[in-house]
């Protein structure tokens, strides 16, 4: 069936909710006359399910048949029933092709008179009926049934007179079709045309007719063929499968190969196949909307690749028995079989599913990075992004989304506390709790979907069987899945890592926060909250202190807030709307199902989901008569794309000069082990990057032009190819950007007055800024059930850092990466950090790696505690990584430029005090860095969930997601003393994240404008750093610090100050009532808080030098020598 995609119109998005496998059949609801409602996305998605009633009609309006042309087996053959009709559908911005014989036009007119005998005969049977009753009679007569009807013919009981006349087809109408007029032998395919489309005129003009099941079928239509959020319309049709349970049917059937009743015990049975561009869906019947199973379509490394590069979803199988046609369709680590009535139906069947996935239309294709997402955005296709600082502005603008919820909420994350509010003070906001969030939601048939971790219960406390059943008890519309099983699975070691909330497929959030305790701060960082008002019992968290054993009285305090403080928690979370919002909501949609088939195959309350369509590659083809080989050649040149050069955009001859999006930037190479590594890559290949102007960092690959596929199915589903180059030159024309009249949420509204707000004015939260995004991930066969492993972060960090032209700051929780020949450490982050640094100093120029880590591990236990082994062990390969041994960044930087080093790189931390209570002790915590987030050159922004280790980048291991952020909108900057086009989106954050590490006010932002000059980097950066790690050093003596250097130390310096002054916290955070200093030879108390006035901001060095003398790793005493070090790296 070919199949083609009008313009489309503006519909809602939601996910469809498919029923379980043996549940029972959904309720019917509505009725004939809200038929025609009930199937608008906006009226499903209330309900999130196809549950749709009897008399539901598939068409809202009259489709359009057109007869494109006859054929015959033989020229010299003019047998009318040998004849084939290609006929042509339009059905608003659906079109597709049938080819059908014409006996099958005559079955069709068969079963639609059927129908009008059968529902005749019902008519007068309930006349009958109610007659006898009135005489009192017959009250229990039974109703007659036909046995031998067709399981796909359902008749209704109790038809509508009308409806029957409305669907009466005149017998006649057919006989021309049966035997055309006679004539010359030429004429025959023209009379037999003529009178095919005179027939179909008889039903395609009515309603009834085209709406009932018969020609429903005949057109091959279902309840999923004309929901746009699913994609253009492709091929459907019944099937038959072998690994489904056993299809309850209403009443007994027939053996086909006997008389007697249920006798035969195959396994085989009938369902309707709908091929969608993303997924192939099973159904019970085209109208019956309990989907059975779904095949989401993914990249396979097995794939048969023919020689132009066709991938193959779909293959022929042979069976043994002979009258038995097969095929197989493998994606997703899965691989079903299907059979059909003939060798041409699967013929059919294998071109048309390979057809929907062929490159690069397709989900199958590793896009650039070896994402499973292509980027978003070269178009005006509603791709946006906005970011939040801290969990304040974060957890707000998620609670805001989730209270307007309207169809489906996603949640997953690495820990979730049901009990958590999402705004602060907490008693004047009960209604923000979590639980109540979702609960009121739900009240209104908002779907809610929670895929949780599994932790291993000895390792973790993050307990997540209780807040799973915390979760169930709110409503039966909250549906929560736990895993992996590690019994089952095998899995121990790693974990599901991603922090995504996604909103009705409008909105979703990704990056570092988890909707958990300790996780909620504002850009103060407040070590102290006596009496409780932000953070509630269990919230008022610090676990460098004490992890709590047990999350059920969540409103009991673990740590006394008198004597200890909380750790503040610094965070980078971001929104994205439009289509990188359903990639996400794809990524969802894999790992539920993936989850749901391991953890819960047969629970009838959790169901399956689908994913939405956007088309991957929007104009990809077009109307170029270029050759192949002049594509190429345009393609290689795009490459170097200077975006700044708004004249050559304007001048695009055709669309192969917009990038093709298609190739996998680093190709990830499978190691032993089953890990990825970064390869094919050197410094002097590193050389030739392209070192000026605002450049696309997009990469191009030949993709062939095929003039025979002009007109697509994906019309309709695609941007405007027309505005192709109308989008190249606006989308630096930040004044004129098209926002698509979105709502403007709270977050987007600053009071700016009525001019349009400047990246000066800095804050918590971003503006909504029109950006190219791409998500990428890190999954494989355990996380997401991929054959093949995806580590598109990995090779995302290193392509962008090594083509950065000035700068790359670097915020993450851990920092462990490894050079080139290290065999333990397998990520690359490190090796492109430091061929980047090289190339500089070869080339004379300068360039800068700014990167900001926490200062301590946040894990429970004192740096010489007998049971903070673990502790250690990430401080080992932190120190490892930054300046220790041949592995180091630092040492190896030594050896070739010396001590101009650090002139390149710097390392730091962030640190906050204050007093725990009224007139209570000072005390000094450091900030932990939880953020996930790579800045470069003020133009690219990498946010996600992934560490910077093997655990979070190698995708065999913890599974991430995160996405590639890259300006469209442009503001004028300056960089190493030169005018600089940064955009909006990263320059905003940075200086709104600077503004926060340096205490800088808003008149003074102007001041880091320029993070490569001296005034800011040397002046001001280094110098707020090295000032403010001084003072909390003479206030506190905290750890870490340069001066200790050794275990023994260490125990000295706890001993002395835990003697001096009585009490202090695990890393010596509290300070003397009175500083002693000398004074004209006398030696005087000062008051700490003099001290403190001047540190300015949060930021601090981070300490090389500390335990420099200590091997860090496990004793072989401690039970961390025998776990696979792999858990700490």
């Amino acid at each position: 069936m070919n199949v083609e995609r009008l313009p489309a119109e503006r519909h809602g998005h939601r996910y469809a909710r498919m029923q379980p496998e043996h549940g029972p059949d959904p309720d019917p609801e509505g009725d004939a006359a809200s038929s025609s409602s009930a199937r608008r996305p906006e009226v499903l998605a209330a309900s999130a399910s196809f549950r749709l009633s009897e008399a539901t009609r598939v068409f809202e309006e009259l489709p359009r048949a057109t007869i494109f042309s006859v054929s015959r087996p033989d020229a010299g053959d003019i047998t009318p029933m040998l004849l084939s009709y290609t006929i042509e559908i339009n059905y608003k911005q659906f079109r597709w092709r049938l080819f059908k014989k014409a006996s099958q036009v005559l079955y069709l007119h068969f079963a639609l008179k059927r129908r009008e005998f059968l529902e005749e005969f019902h008519e007068k049977q309930e006349q009958v009926k109610e007659w006898l009753q009135n005489l009192g009679i017959g009250d229990n007569m039974p109703v007659v049934h036909d046995d031998d009807e067709a399981d796909d013919v359902n008749v209704p009981s109790q038809p509508d007179e009308s409806s029957i006349r409305n669907r009466n087809v005149p017998s006649i109408a057919v006989l021309p079709v049966i035997r055309p007029a006679l004539g010359r032998q030429h004429s025959i395919s023209d009379r037999a045309k003529v009178a095919m489309q005179e027939y179909l005129n008889h039903f395609f003009g009515n309603l009834d007719i085209v709406n009932s099941r018969e020609v429903c079928k005949f057109l091959e239509v279902s309840c999923l063929s004309f929901l746009p959020e699913y994609g253009p319309k492709l091929k459907e049709d019944y099937v038959s499968v072998g690994h489904l349970p056993k299809i309850q049917k209403g009443r007994k059937e027939k053996c086909c190969s006997c008389g007697l009743f249920n006798c035969c015990k195959s396994s085989w049975q009938k369902v309707w196949v709908v091929l969608k561009p993303g997924f192939l869906a099973l159904l019970k019947d085209p109208f019956d909307p309990k989907l059975l199973d779904v095949i989401i379509f993914d990249a396979l490394p097995h794939m048969d690749i023919n020689g132009e590069g066709q991938i193959s979803l779909a293959k022929e199988i042979k069976e043994r028995n002979p009258l038995h046609f097969g095929f197989q369709v493998s994606s997703g680590g899965r691989t079903i079989k299907l059979r059909t009535r003939s060798s041409s139906k699967v013929k059919d069947w294998v071109t048309a599913i390979n057809s929907a996935r062929q490159p690069p239309e397709g989900w199958c294709y590793p896009h650039r990075f070896g994402s499973f997402a292509p980027p978003r955005g070269l178009l005006e296709d509603g791709s946006m992004a906005q970011w939040f600082i801290d969990g304040q502005a974060g957890f707000e603008a998620i609670a805001s989304s989730i209270e307007h919820a309207k169809s489906e909420i996603f949640i997953t994350g690495w820990w979730l506390c049901p009990e958590l509010y999402l705004r602060r003070p907490f008693e004047h906001h009960g209604s923000s709790r979590l639980d109540a969030l979702l609960e009121a939601r739900a009240k209104q048939g908002v779907q809610i979907y929670i895929l949780m971790y599994k932790e291993v219960a000895l390792a973790l406390k993050i307990n997540s069987l209780y807040s799973k059943n915390r979760l169930l008890n709110i409503h039966e519309n909250v549906k929560v899945l736990r895993y992996p099983d590690h019994f089952s699975s095998g899995v121990y070691l790693w974990s599901h890592h991603e922090k995504i909330v996604i909103v009705d497929n409008q909105v979703c959030y990704i990056g570092g926060l988890d909707l958990c305790f300790g996780r909620y701060d504002s850009p103060d960082h407040k070590v102290n909250d006596a009496p409780a008002v932000i953070w509630p019992g269990k919230d008022y968290y610090n676990p460098r202190e004490s992890e709590p054993n047990s999350w059920e009285d969540t409103t009991k305090d673990e740590l006394d807030r008198t004597k200890y403080p909380r750790m503040p928690w610094h965070d980078v979370h971001c929104a994205l709307y439009g289509p990188p919002c359903r990639d996400v909501a794809r990524h969802f949609v894999q790992r539920w199902n993936y989850a749901k088939r391991n953890k819960a195959p047969n629970e009838q309350a959790i169901p399956l989901l689908m994913p939405h369509h956007h088309m991957v590659i929007p104009h990809y083809k077009g109307r170029s008569k270029e050759t192949n080989g002049e594509a190429e050649d345009k393609q290689n040149h795009d490459d170097n794309v200077e975006v700044k050069k708004k004249a050559s955009l304007a001048s695009c001859a055709s669309y192969q000069d917009v990038p093709l999006l298609l190739p996998q930037e680093l190709e990830p190479q499978a190691l032993p082990d089953g890990d990825l590594a970064v390869t094919g890559f050197d410094i002097d290949q590193a050389d030739h990057v392209n070192k000026t102007g605002f450049k696309q960092p997009l990469l191009n690959r030949k993709a062939k032009v095929d003039a025979s596929r002009q007109d697509l199915p994906m019309r309709g589903f695609v941007d405007n190819l027309s505005s192709v180059e109308s989008a190249s030159i606006r989308r630096f024309d930040s004044a004129k950007e098209d926002r698509h009249h979105m709502d403007k949420k709270w977050w987007e509204r600053q009071e700016r007055g009525d001019q349009v707000a400047s990246v000066l004015d800095i804050g918590q939260v971003g503006q909504r800024a029109t950006c190219r995004c791409q998500v990428i991930r890190s999954v494989g066969q355990w996380s997401a059930g991929t054959t093949q492993i995806e580590g598109s972060i990995h090779n995302a960090y290193f392509s962008l850092i090594e083509k950065a032209e000035h700068f790359v700051y670097i915020e993450n929780q851990f920092f462990i990466s490894g050079l080139s020949g290290d065999d333990t450490i397998k990520n690359r982050v490190l090796e492109a950090l430091y061929r980047r640094i090289i190339r500089a100093e070869k080339e004379k120029k300068r360039f800068k790696a700014i990167i900001v880590i926490p200062l301590l591990p946040g894990f429970q236990g004192g740096i010489d505690d007998g049971g903070a082994a673990s502790v250690r062990a990430i401080m080992h390969w932190q120190y490892r990584t930054i300046c220790r041994g041949p592995n180091s960044i630092l040492q190896n930087l030594y050896d070739v430029i010396g001590l101009k080093a650090h002139d390149y790189i710097s390392f730091h931390g962030l640190r906050a005090h204050g007093r725990l209570s009224d007139g209570g002790p000072l005390v000094t915590s450091q900030i932990y860095v939880h953020s996930k987030l790579m800045i470069i050159d003020d133009r690219i922004v990498v946010i996600g969930s992934a560490n910077i280790n093997d655990r979070s980048l190698l995708g065999s291991r913890d599974s991430e997601i995160a996405v590639v952020i890259e300006d469209k909108e442009v503001v004028n900057s300056k960089m190493d003393g030169r005018h600089w086009e940064a955009g909006k989106f990263s320059l905003s954050l940075r200086l709104s994240l600077w503004a926060e590490h340096l205490g800088l006010h808003r008149g003074e932002v102007s001041h880091i404008m320029d993070p490569m000059d001296d005034s800011t980097f040397k002046n001001i950066w280094m110098a707020t750093a090295k000032t403010n790690t001084m003072i909390y050093q003479d206030v506190f003596s905290c750890v870490p610090n340069v001066l200790i250097h050794s275990r023994t130390q260490f125990r000295q310096s706890i001993a002395y100050w835990k003697e001096k002054i009585g009490h202090t916290t695990i890393d010596l955070g509290v300070a003397q009532e009175k500083l002693e200093a000398y004074q004209d030879g006398d030696l005087k108390g000062t008051d700490p808080m003099d001290r403190l006035q001047l540190v300015r901001g949060h930021l601090v060095s981070f300490p090389l030098d500390f335990m420099c003398q200590e091997d860090l790793r496990p004793y072989f005493s401690e039970s961390e020598y025998y776990t696979s070090p792999q858990v700490f790296h």
